[in-house]
């Protein structure tokens, strides 16, 4: 469990600003005065960006050594992290933030191909959403408040903060070399199939659906005249209680399958999705944002875990690395689009709809898993 945990703090470093995304967005907006679309530019370039670094590493991860490179990685995000701390024109911190998710990126693929090489690695994964979601709720609780007095400076020395931490894991970690793995369930050319391809497909629309809301949450409770302090209470909470589906993944692992954990995770998540229509009642908004915060910890972990159940070198895993990603990413820019100033009701029922594709997407490739385990 230690070494979980270390690897969980390792994926998370490069992608630590996804957990505390509506800090950064609104932190954004409330400091240096960006609107809606370059607050939620800047968060999107920051995501595309660790899209194409996961890719990139998905064909080097075989010959790599994992450890130097993740500390030259940990190195650079602390290098760019310090230096976005003094841009405040939309478009430099844009593409600055661009080279800080290449870089970070690179840095998760790195360390989700170690975590498909371990035993049960949606166990794993679920530690890693655990230290995500705690640690995410603590700074969307905390870091809105801290802006108005500190600036961004306080958003970007929260991800140096972290790094730091993870770099001091870094050399208590076992090697876990390929071999260390039994020979892969798959052949090589079923890994390249089509329950992959659609795997994939459905990490993107889960992703894509939940980030595309939640990078503009505290917005979304403010047009629904609910007060501030209330907004990062329950989004602290959420992710707080969040720890609930993440150990739950940790508990059960893969001893119920994939086809029903991601079926029941991926349609309470629409369900709760589509309540926040009524977010206007108070009671409302903290059940659907509870609901959110568990079933999005608790159905990654599986279809992440599922991704790395195709190969035993963690290339799928990378490559499930880079569909999570690019739907992080892609979710933001397309809401900040039709959201416009304010049609909240319109993003609402597209997020709930791609999470019904993604549970349809995931249907069949997560029922082949479960009849080649005799599940």
């Amino acid at each position: 469990m230690i070494s979980r945990t270390g690897l969980a703090f390792l994926a998370t470093a490069g992608l630590f600003y996804v957990n505390i995304m509506p800090a950064i967005v609104e932190g954004l907006i409330e400091a240096l005065g960006f609107s809606n679309q370059q607050a939620g530019a800047v968060g999107s370039a920051n995501m595309y960006g660790a899209a194409f670094g996961a890719l990139a590493i998905v064909f080097l991860v075989r010959r790599l050594n994992w450890r130097l490179a993740a500390a030259g990685f940990l190195a650079a995000l602390i290098a760019l992290d310090l230096l976005s701390i003094g841009v405040s024109q939309p478009t430099a911190l844009t593409a600055l933030r661009f080279v800080h998710g290449l870089v970070g990126g690179m840095l998760v693929g790195t360390a989700f191909s170690v975590i498909a090489r371990t035993e049960q690695p949606d166990r794993t994964f679920g530690v890693l959403l655990f230290v995500q979601f705690g640690l995410g709720g603590l700074g969307v609780m905390l870091i809105p408040g801290l802006v108005p007095q500190f600036g961004t400076s306080v958003l970007f020395l929260s991800l140096v903060a972290f790094s730091v931490v993870t770099a001091a894991m870094l050399p208590w970690l076992p090697d876990y070399a390929v071999a260390d793995r039994p020979p892969p369930p798959l052949t090589r050319r079923e890994a390249w199939s089509l329950p992959l391809v659609l795997t994939l497909l459905a990490i993107f629309l889960f992703q894509g659906a939940n980030m595309g809301l939640y990078a503009f949450i505290i917005g979304l409770g403010r047009y629904y005249d609910l007060a501030q302090g209330f907004i990062a209470t329950t989004l602290g909470a959420s992710a707080w209680v969040g720890l609930a589906g993440a150990g739950l993944v940790i508990a059960v692992s893969d001893r119920l399958g994939y086809r029903r954990p991601l079926l029941l995770g991926i349609g309470i998540t629409a369900l709760g999705t589509w309540a926040l229509l009524f977010s206007s009642v108070p009671a409302i908004w903290i059940a659907s944002n509870m609901a959110i915060g568990v079933t999005w910890a608790f159905t990654i972990s599986y279809l992440l875990g599922l991704a790395s159940r195709f190969d035993t070198h963690g290339q799928m895993a990378a490559m499930a690395g880079f569909a999570s990603k690019m739907g992080l990413a892609s979710g933001p820019v397309l809401i900040a689009i039709l959201l416009g100033e304010s049609r909240y009701a319109l993003v609402i029922w597209v997020s709930a709809l791609a999470l019904v594709a993604s549970l349809l997407t995931i249907w069949w490739p997560a029922k082949q898993r479960d009849l080649a385990s005799g599940d």
